[in-house]
């Protein structure tokens, strides 16, 4: 049985006050770990099934809880339900436990006793796919090729976040360099907390399951071709692709740049809202976030204006052509799907939406998928790897024909060594997605559209069959994800949880907008979780018994 990794605070204290404490007294060190340790035994009455970062810090105003002890719970429930027993199915969606997470937290209490909150995410315990850069855990891409491998560097949402007063709990689980799926030869598979033996769709999977399961109160995740999503929709869970050039990637190892985003994955809109909040804006070290300048909230605050009254009058278009080129409407579960996103969008109705349904997008299927071929990969991947200190690769091609990867991760790299960016078939994508763009804007506005909606995937998430780790051509069923769009025009779209079919397994609806209208997408996704209330809590990570 595999243990995750749990990383011992550093003998050298001087680093650790460097890098955590906002005291530059450096003798208080000792006492600040010796208040962890004392903590970490105490009792922690206040439950972190379903917290959000107001319950948090209104629980730090009554005193209630202290930062310690909540870090405390949390890493309770990773240990007690994460990792398998012999012969049981787990979550598997942690790969590194943050050993200095204490510290920070008896630090972060220390500074409440004397100002209060340090920030709007003052010990919001943070999962971050481990796809992102930290200088104080590692940093594997989900491969046992990085296994041990520390960058020394944070990445920028990673600065962003610890300035806004996180902590970075723990690096989760992620299918291999981003790519194959929800299985990694650094981990294993990871598993959908509301049916242990399907998928929880996306490489960001053990974000998606582990905010699922409340291992964390919020979490960090990736989508190039629908990472965010996926996770959001197969795991009851709130998810946001930004507008492309929102959030920075600087720090995170790349597939497409031209489709990489980060964004959060919760289980509330308004804490995706407060999180994206924190992260968005200009990076000088990702030129691309340039095109964000002035496109942001005044206030740079996405969580402002949340009502539940925020969907009247707006008006939404309904795709209902699948988009997926594997979507089977004949099969048992495209109809539970199809029944649970009639009733949300009757509910969008309901709740005051100008509802068209259905819209017409022209060639849409055939758009996309001119659209998808990759060709980015191994230059962006080379670059990236050129500029990190001491690889144990240098090479995508390394990467490829290693034979430490699952043979699924092999077939699909080497799929990729070779192509680049001056490709024919790579310059008539580009035209595809251009016209796909335009496309849209002008079917948003002869509709007069403020977002379209369709459902995240058309298909329950699928079974995960026995020989994933072993058989590059194993069947991982059937996806019917819609989430491709998104990012082929880069526009942002939130999933948001619909409800769930008969057989008890989660479904998403997505709410796609025009660049940079997050906001808004933020506001018609709030009033429709709140007057639905369609999160619930899995079955199979309960709260923990009273100490």
């Amino acid at each position: 049985m595999k243990h995750r990794r749990l990383v011992a605070a550093p003998a050298a204290a001087v680093v650790l006050a460097g890098l955590f404490l906002t005291s530059p007294a450096l003798s208080a060190t000792a006492s600040i770990i010796q208040t962890a340790e004392a903590a970490s035994k105490a009792k922690h009455p206040f439950d972190v099934t379903e917290a959000t970062i107001e319950s948090i810090h209104k629980a730090f105003s009554s005193r209630k809880l202290t930062c310690v002890e909540l870090v405390q719970a949390y890493i309770d429930r990773i240990n007690a339900y994460d990792k398998p027993a012999e012969g049981k199915l787990a979550t598997n969606a942690v790969q590194t436990v943050n050993g200095a997470a204490l510290t920070r937290a008896a630090e972060l209490d220390k500074a409440y006793a004397k100002s209060k909150l340090t920030g709007p995410l003052h010990c919001i315990p943070v999962l971050v796919k481990d796809q992102v850069e930290t200088v104080d855990m590692p940093t594997t891409y989900g491969s046992a090729i990085f296994k041990g491998f520390e960058s020394g560097r944070d990445a920028t949402v990673i600065t962003k976040l610890r300035a806004a007063g996180a902590v970075i709990l723990a690096k989760t689980n992620l299918g291999e360099f981003a790519a194959a799926g929800y299985a990694g030869s650094a981990f294993g598979v990871c598993r959908n907390p509301y049916d242990l033996t399907r998928s929880p769709r996306g490489s960001s999977c053990g974000t998606g399951a582990g905010i699922a399961a409340n291992y964390g109160a919020v979490g960090i995740a990736e989508d190039t071709l629908g990472s965010i999503r996926g996770p959001a929709a197969a795991n009851n869970l709130v998810g946001l692709r930004p507008t492309t050039p929102l959030i920075s990637r600087y720090g995170m190892i790349p597939a497409s740049p031209t489709k990489d985003t980060l964004g959060p994955l919760t289980r509330t809109v308004k804490d995706a809202a407060i999180l994206t909040s924190v992260i968005a804006g200009y990076d000088p070290n990702d030129p691309l976030t340039a095109y964000s300048v002035d496109r942001t909230p005044a206030d740079g605050k996405y969580e402002d204006d949340l009502s539940t009254k925020t969907l009247r009058g707006k008006r939404i278009g309904i795709i209902r052509e699948p988009m997926a080129t594997n979507t089977n409407p004949n099969l048992p579960d495209y109809a539970r799907v199809k029944a649970v996103v009639d009733k949300a969008y009757a509910d969008l109705s309901a709740l005051g939406a100008e509802v068209v349904d259905p819209i017409v997008v022209p060639d849409l299927k055939s758009l996309l998928s001119a659209s998808s071929v990759e060709s980015e990969t191994e230059e962006a991947t080379n670059a990236y790897l050129a500029q990190l200190p001491n690889p144990p690769i240098s090479s995508f091609a390394q990467i490829a024909d290693s034979p430490l990867i699952t043979p699924i991760g092999r077939a699909i790299f080497r799929s990729s060594v070779g192509k680049t960016t001056n490709d024919l078939d790579y310059l008539k994508a580009q035209q595809a997605r251009e016209k796909l763009r335009q496309t849209m804007l002008k079917v948003m506005a002869d509709n007069d559209l403020d977002a379209v909606a369709y459902a995240t995937a058309d298909h329950e998430p699928p079974v995960i069959p026995d020989d994933i780790l072993t058989n590059p051509n194993a069947n991982r069923g059937i996806g019917g994800s819609n989430a491709s769009l998104s990012p082929a025009i880069g526009f942002p779209a939130l999933a948001v949880p619909a409800g769930f079919t008969s057989t008890k397994l989660p479904v998403g609806m997505e709410l796609l907008g025009r660049p940079f209208t997050e906001e808004t997408l933020f506001q018609m996704g709030y009033a429709y979780e709140q007057r639905t209330h369609h999160r619930q809590a899995p079955l199979t990570t309960p709260p923990l018994p009273a100490p």
